[in-house]
């Protein structure tokens, strides 16, 4: 029993643009953040967005079992 993870066009968008905005706000001689409240709230909707998806293709794969 696998678990793909399906996601849609939409949550594929927003992690890309999520991670790709926490990619130019890091700092990487002094591993810090430029923003640090910024930086927090886009990983905060980057994890949600993340589990988001993994939460719908098991609850589309639990569907199609019953």
């Amino acid at each position: 029993m696998s678990q793909k993870i399906k996601p849609n066009f939409f949550s594929i968008v927003i992690v890309i643009i999520l991670g790709g905005a926490l990619y130019k706000q890091f700092d990487f001689e002094n591993f810090t953040f430029e923003k640090p409240a910024l930086a927090a709230v886009y990983i905060f909707a980057f994890i949600i967005s993340i589990v988001m998806m993994i939460k719908k293709s098991k609850n589309k794969e639990n569907e199609k079992k019953e």
